[in-house]
Formats: C-alpha cells, sequence, structure tokens
C-alpha cells in the first residue's frame, strides 16, 4: 500500500491555527523555565485542544523547559511559547522559575552568539 502524502500547505498553516493567529505570549517565558502539571491539569487540559493536552501530559511526569516541551510535542517553538503562556494564565501548568524581563534581551545577545559560533563549526 502506498504511503499517505501529507499537504505542505498544512505544515504552515496548522501553527498559526493552533494559537488561533497570535504570534505573541501572553507572557514571556524564557525558553529554559521550568513547567509541571498536576494530574488535575492533564484532566482538565484534556477540554483545552489536543495539542494543550500533548503539552500537560510531558509536563505531568517531570519537570521539563519551554524547549523540552516544543521538542517533545514536536511543535515549533514559537506556537509551543504562546500555548504554554496560555496553559500557565489558565493554571494548567506551573511556572517555576523564569528569568527576569529585563534580562531577555541579554539572553537573546548570548543565544545569538551561540547559534552564530554553530553555523560556523
Amino acid at each position: 500500500m502506498g504511503q499517505r502524502r501529507e499537504d505542505p500547505r498544512g505544515a504552515l498553516v496548522r501553527p498559526y491555527a493552533v494559537t488561533r493567529g497570535r504570534t505573541e505570549p501572553r507572557q514571556n517565558i524564557a525558553l529554559e523555565a521550568v513547567l509541571t502539571a498536576s494530574p488535575a491539569a492533564v484532566v482538565e487540559s484534556r477540554f483545552a485542544g489536543h495539542d494543550k493536552h500533548r503539552i500537560a501530559t510531558v509536563c505531568e511526569s517531570r519537570a521539563q523547559s519551554l524547549a523540552e516541551i516544543a521538542a517533545y510535542t514536536r511543535l515549533p517553538l514559537g506556537v509551543a511559547r504562546v500555548l504554554v503562556a496560555d496553559m500557565v494564565a489558565d493554571n494548567l501548568l506551573t511556572l517555576h522559575s523564569a528569568a527576569p524581563v529585563e534580562a531577555y534581551e541579554e539572553r537573546m545577545d548570548l543565544l545569538e552568539r551561540v547559534l552564530s559560533g554553530l553555523r560556523r563549526l
């Protein structure tokens, strides 16, 4: 039997649809911020949508960073950032650490230097 071919447009439209067109999160959450979900939050997240339920399930067994959540759920980082911020606001995830907002530019500068160094390899 032939393999089913996916519509390449779906990869472009879906992330936009998942966040309802939003590209900015309700609050800035650092990539290294640690998040957890309680068992009750996992149950509640079933009604919040498939992707939010997957995120809650990933965070139930052990604390995960925002970057790990994006990797485990195979969501683009921007989409994961918006969904996780929504889930924190809705008390479906607990944010245990976050860098101060004023350090955001410093972190971005560091990440850009690391990325630049990796590209040179």
